[in-house]
This record gives C-alpha cells, structure tokens and sequence, in this order.
C-alpha cells in the first residue's frame, strides 16, 4: 500500500510537466497582448512593393486607398465631348427603346485619383462592332477626357492598372468577318497620359493553318 506522505516519481514527472505547461501559455499570453500593444497588424502592416521589386509599378500608379466610386451618364459624357467624332456620336442611339444604348461602361483606378476612372466603349446597334473606346479621368469635380481610339473594330478593356485595346486589322480585300490580324495594345499611365507599353499582334493564316503572334514591349 503506497503510503500518503509524498508522490510518487510519475506524479511528481506529471506535476512538474504542469508547472512547466501552464507557465508557458502565460508566457505566450503575454507575448500576444505585448504585440497588440504595439499596434502590429501582421502582413497588412508591410506596406506596398518598392518600385525595384515590381516592373513597372513606378510608371504604373497603384489604386489609390482613398479612391472613391462615382458613377457617371456615359452617354452624356459621350455627347458632350467635343474629342468624339460626329460618327460616333451619330451612332450613339438607342437600339431599342429609350434606354438601350449601344454601350458599355467599366470603372477602375489607373491614373492613381482619388474618384474611380471611367472606361466608355460605343458599339453599332447591328452587329455590335466597336466603334470607339475612351477613357475618362476626374479633375476637379470634372471628368475630362484622357484616351480614345476610334479605328473600328476596336474595343478597350481595364486590366488592374492597365488599359488594354484590342482593334481587328483589315488589309483591303479582307471580308468583315476575316480580318488579317488582332492587336492587342497595352497603355499605362505616365506622366500625366496614357503611354503605349506593350504590343501584340496575332496574324491570321487565310490557309486555315496555324495563326502567327508577334509581341513587341
């Protein structure tokens, strides 16, 4: 019969595991509330990417984080620009019914603002071909207008801090629905404007055979 007076090797082994146990999670309590005194907030607190480490990101603005949504009247905004070709605005018509205008409306930060930019493409009512693709920046309260392409086919898109057109290249004898060729153009903004960074033109083999890309940055 084991007698009262003291315990035993593995209960005192069990006991000091305990000790040791407990005064390790105090430990590790302490050391949680230490950092929350100190403000940390873990991978938020790192901050965004120095130019060196990211291609680009110098002529690239990231978007701002004070960046505010501000929708707009596209078609407002495309009649009353007087950078709009009168074919354009002769096309900006609804389809069908009042409000079905032939057009498509995208926002986005590219030029670093603190309102959101406004990327307006204007298609045919028919066939739907692009027609033309314009960017707007807001100075002031005011949006002004700071891109546009309007060699149909042409279509432009937002790609993070990118904009991106896409045109179909027709060589004279070309039918409507074969174009010899698609370039993709990418801008940045730099220096107060949109600047032409890459380019890539796929070529179209009238054989049937394979197609041929070409890129040039």
């Amino acid at each position: 019969m084991r007698g009262l007076t003291g315990a035993g090797p593995s209960e005192a082994r069990g006991s000091t595991q305990a000790v040791i146990a407990a005064a390790a999670a105090v430990a590790a309590l302490a050391l949680f509330v230490v950092a929350c005194g100190t403000g940390g907030t873990g991978t938020r607190d790192e901050g965004p990417a120095q130019a060196s480490a990211v291609p680009g990101a110098a002529d690239s603005p990231s978007p701002s984080t004070s960046a505010g949504y501000q929708e707009v009247d596209a078609v407002a905004l495309i009649e009353k620009d007087p950078a709009v070709s009168p074919t354009v605005k002769r096309e900006l018509k609804p389809c069908s019914g009042d409000d079905d205008y032939p057009i498509e409306t995208t926002y986005g930060y590219l030029t670093g603002g603190s309102v959101n930019d406004v990327l307006i493409n204007v298609s045919t009512c028919g066939d739907w071909v692009g027609i033309g693709t314009y960017m707007y920046r807001d100075v002031g309260g005011t949006y002004k207008s700071v891109f546009k392409a309007e060699d149909s086919p042409v279509v432009g898109e937002i790609d993070g801090t990118a904009l991106t057109v896409t045109k179909q290249v027709y060589d004279t004898d070309d039918q409507m629905s074969n174009p010899s060729r698609e370039t993709v153009l990418t801008y940045v903004w730099k220096a107060g404007r949109f600047t032409q960074r890459y380019r890539h033109d796929t070529y179209y083999n009238r054989t049937g055979g394979d197609t041929a890309s070409a890129s040039d940055s």
